[in-house]
């Protein structure tokens, strides 16, 4: 028997519709699992019980009627803290916005709540969702449930740390190069980055990334992803992961981005994930990326998001004390800057946008790593090292960003279905299939008939018998 805290939301809409369990009983499960395991994982930041099982009874009463809001109405949806929750804080994971309530959800959230979606936690980000751990001075380091010594990544790191550990079956974030994907590698979840406007937003905060971040949901399944995207996305409503397998597809093999390193255990997953879908049918070739992917990581990236920090603080010169010491550096890096330097950066954006446009002339599908490292030490911004070569702070990083630049939609899959390889401690392992604009529901459906043929689901962290080495030595 499963614990109420584990049931997807397929699950839960199904037990709520025959009536043997009720959102109340889910709600007070995944607040009691919340209770139970977030002080060792730090993945929320702030919650609302009492708003929550009031959201959970008004639900009970809609599906004893008979007239639920959707298949998400009761379903507990945490919520990452750069994307407003009325009632809730929105800090943005620094103390410049720490005293920040916002009055009105972001529309997504709005689409949720309409849903009957129970809105129940914020999680946690690094600051300003500018690196890939979580970790901030207001709420302190977020860790993967798998090995708590270790990051879940980010900026997504506190929604993919609580999905993971069981606070709730699904989690609304954002991916500004490749937020959602990697946490959700590091953490043996299905996550999608849309393509650019699918999900529609308004009453956000500041952009920081014009034209890169996008919201987007993470989940245990694909199915309970399509469930909370056609909620998101209103163009969604037609996925079908039901209907008969598309024709097979014409897959690109991206092994490393202009010969950067990849860690050897992500190279040999995800090499034998090109085996398994070619073994489904579809044509599977390596291939070089295009120049500009290489060029927009090494050239374009540093100038958008300093550019972007520079501009969201330029009204709080004298606030900088405020900031962590790598966001003060940032800052003062883009305030450096100059129009010509960031009208280059737009410029190389633009370059990959029309040279994805070209691969996806002789491609349908692209397949790579979602992240070139393994999970680090947690309270580190970055791995140093990557098989054994040195690399900079987005080194890790180097196959995601590219998606956004060209708006293009890409989902993250677990690759690591078998016992754990010698050397991979039982860590997930995450590969990435990105699609032209618009191929978010065949992405959907490629990855559904992945997890189908090798399911992963069914693993779970064990949570309760791992600690962090610091806990250990001060037992």
């Amino acid at each position: 028997m499963k614990e109420l805290w584990q049931l997807d939301a397929g699950a839960l809409a199904e037990a709520y519709r025959d009536g043997t369990l009720s959102p109340v009983e889910a709600m007070r499960s995944v607040l009691q699992r919340l209770d139970a395991v977030n002080p060792r994982i730090h993945a929320v930041v702030a919650r609302d019980d009492g708003v929550a099982l009031g959201a959970a009874r008004e639900s009970e009463a809609r599906w004893r009627r008979g007239t639920p809001l959707s298949v998400l109405d009761g379903v507990p949806v945490s919520v990452k803290d750069n994307i407003p929750v009325r009632g809730f804080p929105c800090c943005w994971g620094s103390r410049l916005f720490a005293d920040h309530r916002p009055e009105r959800d972001e529309a997504p959230v709005a689409r949720l709540r309409a849903a009957g979606a129970i809105l129940f936690a914020k999680t946690n980000i690094p600051e300003f969702t500018l690196q890939g751990y979580t970790a901030n001075a207001l709420s302190g380091t977020t860790r993967n449930p798998w090995n708590l010594d270790l990051t879940p990544g980010g900026s997504s790191g506190g929604a993919v740390a609580a999905v993971a550990a069981g606070i709730g079956p699904l989690a609304l974030a954002t991916d500004g190069g490749g937020s959602i994907r990697r946490p959700c590698a590091y953490t043996g979840l299905i996550g999608l980055k849309p393509t650019w406007d699918a999900v529609p937003r308004a009453d956000g905060l500041p952009e920081m990334l014009p034209g890169l971040e996008v919201i987007g949901p993470i989940a245990r399944t694909t199915a309970d992803l399509v469930r909370i995207l056609q909620v998101l996305a209103p163009a969604m409503h037609t996925i079908d992961l039901a209907a008969p397998s598309p024709r097979p597809q014409r897959i690109a093999y991206w092994r490393a981005i202009a010969g950067s390193p990849v860690d050897a255990a992500i190279a040999d997953q995800v090499d034998a994930v090109a085996v398994r879908l070619r073994a489904m049918g579809h044509v599977m070739l390596e291939a070089e990326a295009p120049d500009a992917v290489a060029r927009f990581n090494r050239e374009a990236w540093p100038v958008l998001s300093a550019t972007g920090l520079a501009a969201v603080l330029r009204d709080r010169a004298g606030d900088e004390g405020l900031l962590s010491p790598a966001m003060a550096e940032l800052l003062a890096a883009g305030r450096r800057l100059s129009a010509v330097d960031l009208f280059a950066a737009q410029a190389l954006q633009r370059e990959v946008r029309t040279a994805m446009a070209r691969v996806f002339e002789s491609w349908d599908l692209i397949l790579t790593p979602s992240c070139a490292a393994m999970p680090w030490a947690a309270p580190r911004s970055h791995p140093s090292q990557i098989a054994g070569c040195a690399v900079g702070a987005r080194g890790h990083a180097v196959f995601t960003a590219f998606v956004n630049a060209a708006g293009l939609p890409a989902l993250n899959l677990p690759a690591l279905n078998l016992p754990a390889e010698p050397g991979v401690d039982g860590l997930p392992i995450g590969f990435q299939l990105v699609g032209p604009q618009g191929s978010d529901a065949l992405l959907c459906t490629i990855g559904h008939a992945f997890e189908q043929r090798h399911p992963w689901q069914h693993r779970r962290p064990a949570l309760a018998a791992v600690a962090p080495l610091s806990e250990i030595l001060s037992a």
